[in-house]
């Protein structure tokens, strides 16, 4: 069984069928989060957003504690570390977030629902995410980006327990990611509006272990099959690519955990708004949506690539190995994502700057 190919792909299917069931369900969305937080004083969205970060944290410290998971070799460690491209990355990430009003695995939920407007952006995004990685923007990114990343191996690495670890003398990776994800867990829960909103905290812990379950299940593949299996948990940028690639082209290589997982991700948002009675379609209504939703999926694509992660990929995956990128690019998203939203809603990209003077100045 594990020597088939398939068993892989699968199994992200499944993991990715559950996260889609239940975002669909609970509007799990960074990118709605963030507006909602900034505009409607709402900050539930973005607690759930914040729960599934640290369960998948702590999920995943405990079982890399237990020997099950190999987080070491995880694509977010790995030297060196792309600090241009991680600020660069995220704030193109999060104006075209802003552009089109989500990021790929929001699009990916929309999708399941009859969203015609997401399958531009995913097209888009993937595309945008393949020539970043193997095309002509990735020659960009060699030439401009990739110079000026940091090699932390003489330190330990980019992990931050294993950073902390080295400059005190022994292994606190554990207990670092206990007082982090515990710190967390307390701020999200100290809402009682969020404890009363089960629908979302149900969305929070489910995703954050479907990320932990992720790094099981690659892990577990890398050690037993007799093929290469790369560690992941889960995101949504380069494997929209490859599921592109696996749906337009005959290679003979079959697809991996995280084209399961995009797959998995649309069938169950599908499944879930069938069973919702939320299925309709929709479409750009007229051309200038269709250009601000393709420019904000080149952006997202590229921008992605250049970060090594999105919302999910960045903001779980890279949080749960304590990755140093992690705060990094998910404060460019969320840098860009402001400048977006205010470019749109207040025609201004930096006019939130101005406020927040004249609001430290009153202070």
């Amino acid at each position: 069984m594990i020597d088939s190919g398939w068993m892989l792909a699968l199994s992200g299917g499944l993991v990715g069928a559950i996260i889609g069931f239940v975002a669909r369900r609970s509007h799990f969305c960074t990118m709605a989060a963030l507006e909602r937080h900034w505009y409607a004083n709402d900050d539930n969205p973005l607690r759930a957003w914040a729960l599934a970060a640290f369960t998948a944290l702590i999920a995943t410290q405990l079982l890399s504690a237990a020997g099950l998971v190999s987080i070491d070799q995880s694509f977010y460690l790995t030297e060196p570390l792309p600090i241009a491209g991680a600020i660069v990355g995220g704030l193109m990430f999060g104006l075209g977030m802003a552009l089109v009003g989500t990021c790929g695995f929001g699009a990916l939920v929309r999708l399941g629902g009859g969203n015609l407007r997401a399958l531009v952006v995913l097209t888009g995004l993937g595309l945008a995410a393949l020539a970043a990685q193997r095309g002509i923007t990735g020659h960009v990114r060699v030439a401009l980006l990739d110079p000026l990343a940091i090699d932390l191996s003489g330190l330990g690495g980019q992990s931050a327990g294993t950073l902390l670890s080295r400059a005190i003398g022994f292994d606190v990776s554990l207990i670092l990611a206990l007082i982090l994800g515990l710190a967390g867990l307390w701020w999200v829960f100290r809402s009682a509006s969020f404890r009363a909103d089960r629908s979302r905290l149900a969305a929070g812990l489910v995703i954050g272990l479907a990320i932990a379950a992720g790094w099981v299940i690659t892990s577990f593949f890398a050690a037993r099959a007799l093929y290469p299996v790369q560690l992941e948990a889960g995101s949504f940028v380069m494997p929209v690519g490859d599921t592109i690639l696996q749906i337009i082209t005959v290679t003979g290589e079959l697809p991996d955990y995280g084209v399961g997982l995009i797959v998995g991700v649309f069938l169950g948002a599908a499944v879930s708004a069938f069973r919702s009675d939320d299925m309709r379609w929709e479409a750009c209504d007229d051309a200038r949506e269709l250009s601000r939703h393709l420019l904000g999926a080149f952006l997202m694509g590229t921008g992605g690539v250049f970060a090594l992660g999105c919302t999910i990929g960045q903001g779980v995956s890279a949080v749960s190995v304590m990755a140093i990128s992690a705060p990094i690019v998910m404060m460019s998203i969320a840098a860009g994502a402001r400048m977006g939203l205010g470019l749109l809603m207040e025609g201004n990209a930096f006019g939130f700057l101005a406020d927040w003077r004249a609001t430290d100045t009153k202070g």
